[in-house]
């Protein structure tokens, strides 16, 4: 009796919804856990697809922490998780050593500072140029903001940078052709602690990723902190075309359409050892890839190209 019950389910199941019965069986048996840690920048993306994953697949656990791109390549290729996720480019020596990585969306990484600046509105004004921010994180020759915005002013920055192996870290680096070592400034962990430390400090000037520089329900930023907008064609001032940091959806759209430089732009990546061959794994990545991409711009990231997605699907399969 129980086992005709649960055949008629399964028809209605087809009929309702155009669910083949493979399909229907393959969604009741999966199950299994996945793990994941690293970046911060896709934590926030990551606990959304977990969520949404498994209102399909229930009986998936899916344990998820922050720590960093650094720590994330490094639990991955330990095995000590199945995926990593990484917020920079995939080094060779880390390829060589079994990383697997699959791009599964983009964001950005943006220069804050403290909405109580004393030259605030001069300085969104003026944007930041990018040998200004060379001279302020890596040579360290701008010690005032007179200095670094042409200003009448001796009141000193305070540069904060971030303290553990993250992608923010990396990408804001490369953006002045360094590395994340290359960086000046008062080290702080992780994408909250710093744009915290920059809120607490009329004279701070960091780097957030973009989910930590807006709020997710106003889609405005954050209280306390200002994004600097970055003088892309270093004419001494943000012109219409350069301003697009007032909501995160306006921000979104620049990126998407290559109007924000690529660095600090970039794709995050979810990564493991070796292809990818736990079923529950593989099922997880390829759902990222298709249905998890609806969520992409609701939650502050920026959607794949169809011919990226595409690409990274063949990978795994």
């Amino acid at each position: 009796m129980i086992k005709k019950s649960c055949t008629f389910f399964l028809l209605l199941l087809v009929l309702f919804f155009g669910l083949n019965k493979k399909q229907v069986i393959a969604q009741e048996k999966l199950k299994g856990t996945i793990s994941l840690s690293g970046a911060w920048a896709l934590y926030p993306m990551a606990v959304k697809w977990a969520e949404e994953f498994r209102k399909t697949y229930p009986d998936v656990r899916i344990d998820l922490s922050a720590g960093g791109a650094g720590k994330g390549i490094t639990d991955a290729l330990n095995g000590m998780v199945d995926i990593g996720m990484v917020s920079r480019e995939i080094y060779n020596e880390e390829i060589n050593k079994g990383a697997y990585p699959v791009a599964v969306t983009k964001d950005a990484v943006v220069a804050v500072i403290n909405a109580s600046n004393p030259s605030l509105n001069t300085l969104l004004t003026k944007g930041l140029k990018r040998d200004a921010g060379s001279n302020i994180w890596i040579t360290g020759i701008y010690k005032t903001w007179g200095q670094a915005f042409g200003l009448k002013s001796t009141t000193p920055i305070h540069v904060y940078t971030r303290s553990d192996a993250c992608g923010a870290a990396e990408v804001w680096a490369k953006y002045f052709s360094k590395k994340q070592e290359d960086l000046l400034g008062s080290g702080v962990y992780g994408d909250p602690g710093l744009a915290l430390a920059v809120k607490k400090d009329p004279l701070g000037i960091g780097f957030n990723n973009i989910g930590y520089a807006y709020d997710s329900k106003t889609k405005k930023q954050l209280a306390g902190i200002r994004v600097l907008p970055i003088d892309i064609n270093n004419d001494g001032k943000i012109t219409p075309e350069e301003d697009f940091y007032d909501s995160i959806d306006n921000l979104i759209a620049a990126i998407a359409n290559g109007k924000y430089p690529s660095p600090p732009a970039r794709e995050l990546y979810f990564v493991t050892n070796g292809k990818p061959q736990k079923e529950v794994v593989t099922r997880f990545l390829r759902w990222v890839l298709t249905e998890g991409q609806k969520y992409v711009n609701e939650s502050g990231y920026i959607t794949l190209s169809k011919e990226k997605i595409a690409a990274e699907l063949k990978r795994i399969q």
